[in-house]
């Protein structure tokens, strides 16, 4: 049994936390430390392409290096994520499963694999929607491929992202949801009525919103509009301070509620590496010399991230104006709602995973890291 003591995020309150593999008791403390510390739940991202120079859409990637991504992901204060496989040949895709899979069931970091996200193959053919995913891969949804890919994932595939323009969404969406798979609407080119379809369906959110679109939209209706509107949808948002501006953010956050608005990185295999030139399956990227965004070869176009969710959640207080607790929860509790990870969505209490980061917030509001615990055991420390 474990012990902590520090400021609950959501609260303000002093807490000592005792644990295991789970939270076993949360005792409010009269004299608060002497050190302003703070404790969340750690960080769960839901869509991280490959990180610290490993691709998860690679099916060469070894077990090593994979290890090693966590490893670094840890120092964000992740302690939960999604890999995320992006279209690619059928071969690809169920190779990269399969690999993610294994990671999962025989690394001792592979606890930190919570899930494996689809993103692909069935979003649309057409450039800017499409965004850098490779066109010649492109397909529509096929419940047969779909088996294929659970079987090589050995079920631990949770979350797809498909564009509902696809003839046969709706009945694709009602048979992964009845296996208990989120469906994520996105990288799409559909009406009204086709994103109405496939969230009657059971689409419960927007991939990346605002981001995977073409670059002239009609000003009404639009598929931006018509994912914003409806309040069955959740959205996930990449807050680098790049890919969304300050006042579509505004107004994105108004629209969806904290609380059904989720913080994710997106982020590619170049995120965290030196400033270079890079390879994402066929696709040629630049990290730019900033480091802070991945885009195709020579070009401005955008290709996943370099975020880390520690820098996400500064972002939303830095540029956004949210409180710590609002930030929190968009990178906590919601996209544990969301992405339907048991005992993970009440925040600190009782019988909640033991999965924890502890961190300071400087005067720029700048989250610094100290410690990140996944079920009870200390997985990083700063020092």
């Amino acid at each position: 049994m474990s012990t902590c003591t520090a400021f609950d995020i959501t609260t303000g309150t002093a807490v000592e936390l005792t644990f295991d593999r789970a939270i076993t008791a949360v005792e409010h403390l009269l004299s608060p430390p002497a050190e302003r510390l703070y404790v969340a739940p750690g960080w769960i991202d839901i869509q991280v392409n490959g990180f610290a120079g490993v691709d998860y859409c690679s099916p060469a990637s070894s077990q090593e290096e994979i290890a090693r991504s966590i490893r670094v992901l840890y120092s964000t204060g992740v302690t939960r994520f999604f890999p995320t496989v992006i279209t690619g040949s059928f071969e690809d895709i169920t190779g990269s499963l399969r690999n993610l899979a294994q990671a999962k069931r025989t690394l001792a970091e592979g606890e930190a694999i919570e899930a494996i996200h689809v993103e692909g193959p069935h979003i649309s053919p057409e450039d800017g929607p499409r965004g850098a995913h490779p066109v010649e891969w492109v397909r529509p949804p096929d419940i047969e491929e779909y088996k294929f890919w659970q079987d090589a994932a050995e079920g631990n595939i949770r979350l797809i992202t498909i564009s509902p323009e696809w003839p046969g969404t709706p009945a694709y969406i009602e048979h992964v949801v009845r296996e208990g798979v989120t469906v994520s609407i996105g990288h799409m080119n559909a009406s009204a009525e086709q994103i109405q379809a496939a969230v009657s369906a059971g689409a419960t959110l927007s991939t990346h919103l605002g981001n995977g679109a073409h670059k002239v939209l009609p000003r009404h209706p639009n598929y931006i509009w018509e994912q914003l509107a409806d309040d069955r949808l959740a959205a996930s948002f990449i807050i680098d301070g790049i890919h969304l501006g300050h006042a579509f953010m505004k107004v994105a956050l108004r629209a969806k509620g904290i609380e059904r608005s989720i913080l994710i990185t997106d982020a590619v295999m170049p995120a965290g590496c030196a400033p270079g030139l890079y390879k994402l399956g066929v696709v040629d990227v630049e990290l730019w010399p900033s480091g802070d965004r991945v885009t195709l070869r020579g070009g401005t176009r955008l290709a996943g991230s370099a975020l880390r969710m520690d820098h996400g959640v500064s972002n939303l207080m830095k540029m956004l104006g949210l409180s710590p607790a609002e930030a929190v929860t968009m990178a906590t509790r919601n996209p544990a709602r969301v992405g339907r990870i048991a005992h993970r969505q009440r925040g600190l209490a009782t019988g909640e995973r033991a999965d924890l980061v502890l961190f300071r917030i400087d005067d720029q509001h700048n989250i610094l890291i100290e410690k990140t615990i996944v079920s009870g055991q200390c997985v990083y420390s700063r020092n």
